[in-house]
Parts: structure tokens; sequence; C-alpha cells
């Protein structure tokens, strides 16, 4: 490869900051599977789908203010952000009461419901919205990019999502340990039966701690929008490295996640120019597993008792 010094520094630039993008959406599926799978132990295979549902709420939001006018259209995010998150939560909620409720304590179990859950939440999407991809309008202040360098093309949407990513993470930070209903999770996924006897409604901790995990995936549904359009089986592309990101960074751990999203998405991205896609995702997941097999707990071990 014939590469300068510059023009790798400008590479390395480039797909540095592709890769803090993906981080972001990744970053803020895996907060909602970190919730989900490291304090309660379910493994939801449709994490991917509430994702979509977040998605497709921005995109149906998006085609109803088209025919407001050129404002509306401008600030429809502003709105369409804690609608995919609402929309994700109560769904979230409703499956939680339906199915998850009754599976608690038994990991595979949730496997395979969450799977075949995601597969009929595919074929919905499917008889709603058809089977082709579908994109939501960019307000203009979102377009366009930033150019520190006459090498370097930073997209605005890009830093949009990151600060979302920010602002999101620091809310889920501030929720999980330093808030009251914070406390009521960590404690009731401590010690079930001591939380039931100083009063605490278990039940309904689950039930808003999971609807919560399916919120953020709404959240990261409607970032997803603003870099790549939306079909029925957009879920599925980031279930496998959402689900890597919470197992290597420590189950049950915000730390941990923040930073092995980082790790995999810098790692992927930097890797994907030089080698390919394919390979890139083949080397990563080497690295990973090999790391796993030195250190099973993760990068952030959970203080959390079992």
């Amino acid at each position: 490869m014939d590469y300068s010094a510059q023009d790798l520094m400008a590479i390395a630039a480039m797909q540095g900051f592709a890769g803090l993008s993906f981080f972001s959406v990744l970053l803020l599926m895996a907060l909602g599977l970190a919730i989900i799978f490291g304090q309660m132990r379910v493994i939801n295979m449709a994490h991917g789908e509430f994702m979509v549902i977040g998605a497709y709420t921005t995109y149906l939001l998006s085609t109803l203010v088209s025919g407001l006018g050129p404002w509306a259209t401008e600030y429809y995010i502003l709105f369409a952000i804690p609608a995919a998150f609402l929309t994700a939560f109560l769904f979230g909620m409703l499956v939680e009461f339906v199915m998850i409720r009754h599976l608690y304590h038994r990991p595979l179990d949730t496997l395979l419901a969450t799977w075949g859950l995601a597969l009929i939440m595919q074929q919905g999407f499917r008889s709603i919205f058809g089977a082709r991809e579908v994109s939501a309008s960019t307000p203009s202040w979102l377009e366009g990019s930033v150019r520190p360098t006459p090498m370097i093309d930073i997209p605005i949407t890009g830093i949009a999502i990151m600060v979302l990513t920010l602002i999101v993470t620091l809310a889920v930070v501030w929720l999980m340990y330093r808030s009251r209903w914070g406390l009521r999770v960590r404690s009731t996924m401590a010690s079930r039966e001591m939380s039931s006897a100083v009063g605490i409604n278990t039940r309904w901790v689950d039930r808003l701690t999971f609807a919560l995990g399916c919120g953020l995936a709404g959240i990261a549904g409607a970032a997803f929008t603003m870099i790549s359009s939306t079909g029925p089986t957009s879920g599925t592309l980031y279930i496998v490295d959402t689900f890597l990101v919470v197992v290597f960074g420590g189950a049950g751990s915000i730390s941990g996640t923040v930073v092995s999203a980082f790790l995999i998405a810098q790692g992927q991205s930097i890797l994907e120019f030089f080698i390919g896609s394919s390979m890139g995702k083949v080397v990563t997941l080497l690295v990973i597993i090999g790391i796993l097999m030195l250190r099973p707990e993760g990068l952030f071990k959970s203080k959390v008792r079992r």
C-alpha cells in the first residue's frame, strides 16, 4: 500500500470518525441491552426489532409533517426522538406483561421466545410498511459536513448523533446510579426477596426496566434513520454486535458497555478500510474471543451480587 504519512493520518481520522458514528448507534442499542440482559438476565433477541420500531416511528412522523410545510420538516426530528422512545417503551411494557414476566430465571427460554417474537415483528413490519426500505427526511440543518482540513470531511449528522448519544448515556448513568428508581432496580437484581420484604414492587421494577431498555433501542432507531434507510430486517444488522458489546464490556456494567462499544466500533471501522468488511468483523471477533478466554467476566466486572 503506497500511502504517505499524511494519507494515513487522513484515513485514520476519517475512519475514526466513521467509527464514532457507528459507536454512537451501537452504544444506544447496547445501553438498552445492558439493562435488559446485564441487570435482568433476559436474552432479548428482539432488541433489534425495537430499534426498528423507533426508526419506523421517525419515518411516520417525517411523512406526516411533510404536508405541513418546510418549518415542520425542519424540526420534526426533535419530536421524533422522544416519540420513538415512547413507542418502543410502551410496546416493551406490553411484551414484558404478556410474555417476558413468565420466563424470568429461564434465559434459554427467553432466547427462543424473543427470537420468535423478532420473526413475528419482522413480518408485521413487512405487512404494514412493505418489504422495501424507507428513509426519513433529514432537516436541512443536519445536512452538509464540517471540513477541519482539506482531506477530512465530517458529516453534521454524525456530530448530532454523538451529541444525542452523550445526552442519553449521561441520563442512563444518572437514572441507574443516582436516582431512587435506579437504587430499586439494583437492589431487586441483587436480592429480589429482600427487596420485596422492604416494600419494593419488584414486578413493576421488572416491567419498567425491560421497557426502558426497549425505549433506548427506540432512540437508537431514530438515530439510525439519520444515517441509513430502514427495512423490516434492519435490526438484525446490529443485534450480534450489540450482544458482543454487552458481553465484552461486562454484563451489567454501563462503563464497560461504553468502553466496549468504542473499541469494537473503532476496530471494525479501521480494519474494514484496509482488509474489507467481512475480514474486519472476523478479526475483531477473534480478538474479542481471545480476550474473553483470558478474562471471562469482560472488561469491567459487575459489582452486583448474584
